[in-house]
């Protein structure tokens, strides 16, 4: 990647409906160069999707809650991750070390909500034990920004 890399992934993110043309025109290169750019930041893995962000808080659950499954002995990580992405309110499920083997993010209407979102999580024969906590407040949000730009520092 280099700077111009840099600069479109950033312009796009900020303005995710500004186009090839406005793109090409803000950054003084032309509108080819600006397509093929994107293409290949597409094709090399690095740009995964031009879907919008969706605010779960916007959609009426404004609980966040992290579940640390422990799964049983040979059961598998994939089966659990299946029953979990089965469940709308699963947001995010990974495969982690330390003291559980699976994370998820859900969120909920509410906290009873989240008991109901919980219940069916547990509801894999497959999962042992879980741990629960609630988020209070976002401090730092899912972001990549500062990541693409010290790709840049790195060389």
């Amino acid at each position: 990647m280099d700077a111009l890399d840099v600069n479109l992934i950033e312009l796009f993110t900020h303005e995710p409906k500004i186009g090839a043309l406005e793109a090409s025109r803000r950054l003084g290169v032309a509108r080819g160069t600006v397509t093929a750019r994107l293409e290949r930041l597409e094709r090399d893995g690095v740009i995964t999707g031009w879907a919008p962000r969706i605010d779960p808080e916007a959609l009426g659950h404004p609980v966040t809650a992290f579940l640390t499954l422990e799964i049983r002995q040979g059961v598998g990580h994939d089966v659990v991750g299946e029953h979990l992405a089965a469940i709308p309110e699963v947001l995010e499920a990974c495969t982690i070390t330390g003291a559980g083997d699976l994370w998820a993010r859900v969120v909920a209407r509410s906290n009873a909500d989240l008991q109901s979102v919980i219940d069916r999580a547990l509801a894999h024969e497959g999962i042992v034990r879980s741990a629960t906590v609630i988020a209070l407040a976002t401090q730092v949000p899912y972001r990549t920004g500062p990541l693409v730009r010290s790709v840049l520092g790195d060389r």
